[in-house]
């Protein structure tokens, strides 16, 4: 599903247009964002939760070469399904 076809599934549920949907769905991503950014988890009961993870520095290889490099420390986002979502998949 793309976010054109989830815009028009909620539009159609909920008796939105597709300019509000597109806006709520918008607006929700856009928090959601912004609280990883500050580093916060972000919980959807029965959904799941996303959420920033730390890599930490490692040294890597180069492919090409096989010359070792560093790989830097990072900071990545990531989401764990919730037991509702893993049953509905089921």
């Amino acid at each position: 599903m793309t976010k054109t076809e989830l815009r028009e599934a909620l539009a159609s549920r909920l008796d939105f247009t597709k300019a509000d949907a597109k806006r709520a769905i918008d607006e929700t991503l856009d928090i959601i964002k912004e609280s990883l950014a500050k580093g916060e988890k972000v919980t959807l009961t029965g959904f799941g939760t996303f959420e920033v993870r730390h890599r930490k520095a490692r040294m890597g290889r180069n492919p090409q070469t096989g010359a070792p490099l560093h790989i830097p420390a990072t900071d990545y986002p990531a989401f764990k399904a919730g037991k509702n979502l893993k049953e509905a998949v089921e």
